[in-house]
């Protein structure tokens, strides 16, 4: 019987403005897109619990969203979800596409308030009970501002914790089973490396100063590689052929890495599994959900 997965973080709207490119603008060397029409995608935590659901796990996502009209469309995206809805907007990222290349990014960032993320946490506690599988998506828009905490009490409750972290306090997801920063991420944590065999000796000494289980790391064009304590890394290929758009990638593999375990996979297997969701994803065009008959069947 399949474990079942809560997904909780930070969720925000990608929204693509799509149109044609026939010339430069007379007043900037810029081109001008002729607007076509509007798409909408749930981004982050969202994207994550939309590809574990694809893939065919009973999933359940938890976070805080705003009061205005993204919000509740962003809510009728994700099954079984559970929002707070707070004072602020929703986050949101609206890319401007032409001729199938994105030709800027504007973000609208909004921050979850304090008091909604730590009624956040009370429901957590309630939550969680009814899962084997946690992930915590990290955006860092407020939502998980009690991360510490929660991931505590996942971890006294004996469930498996998976992170996708942010920013520079890594200490405060101590306790994990597993951490998955991307080869940046990685570089801030453990500083830089002349080799394979340096990466591995600085990675066992973070699991072991940070109390992490295991690192997922995600190496872009290089694959993935999974480090765990007292066993030489795991490494996977990229598989991504033609790599056209990466957003949402990180998201993808992470919810390839849970669905794996609650499949019965182990964690060799959930990683090989995790690379090959993400090399499909950057195969497409924007956020975007894998399924199970792609990854696993």
């Amino acid at each position: 019987m399949n474990k079942k997965i809560l997904v909780i973080g930070d969720v925000m709207m990608d929204i693509y403005w799509t149109g044609d490119v026939t010339r430069l603008s007379q007043e900037a060397p810029v081109p001008v897109v002729r607007y076509q029409h509007e798409e909408r995608r749930a981004g982050a935590a969202a994207n994550v619990a939309l590809n574990c659901q694809a893939m065919g796990t009973e999933t359940a996502l938890l976070s805080a969203i705003g009061s205005d009209a993204i919000s509740y469309a962003l809510e009728h995206m994700v099954k079984h979800s559970v929002f707070l809805h707070h004072t602020a907007d929703t986050t949101r990222k609206l890319r401007i596409i032409g001729k199938q290349q994105q030709i800027t990014r504007v973000d609208f960032d909004c921050v979850t308030p304090d008091v909604f993320a730590a009624k956040l946490e009370q429901k957590f506690m309630h939550m969680m009970h009814g899962f084997d599988i946690i992930i915590f998506s990290d955006y860092g828009k407020g939502v998980l501002r009690y991360v510490e905490k929660m991931i505590q009490a996942a971890r006294d409750a004996d469930k498996i914790v998976l992170v996708d972290p942010k920013g520079h306090n890594y200490g405060k997801y101590r306790g994990a089973s597993l951490i998955k920063p991307n080869i940046d991420e990685m570089r801030e944590m453990v500083g830089g490396w002349d080799s394979e065999e340096e990466l591995a000796e600085k990675t066992a000494n973070f699991l072991e100063n940070g109390g992490f289980g295991a690192v997922l790391l995600t190496r872009a064009s290089a694959g993935m590689t999974l480090f765990t304590k007292d066993k030489p890394p795991f490494h996977v290929p990229s598989e991504a052929r033609n790599v056209f758009d990466v957003t949402g990638a990180g998201d993808v593999s992470i919810a390839a890495f849970a669905v794996s375990l609650a499949r019965g996979l182990n964690w060799n297997q959930a990683t090989t599994c995790a690379s090959k969701a993400a090399g499909l994803s950057v195969e497409r065009f924007g956020t975007v959900a894998i399924t199970e008959a792609e990854v696993f069947l």
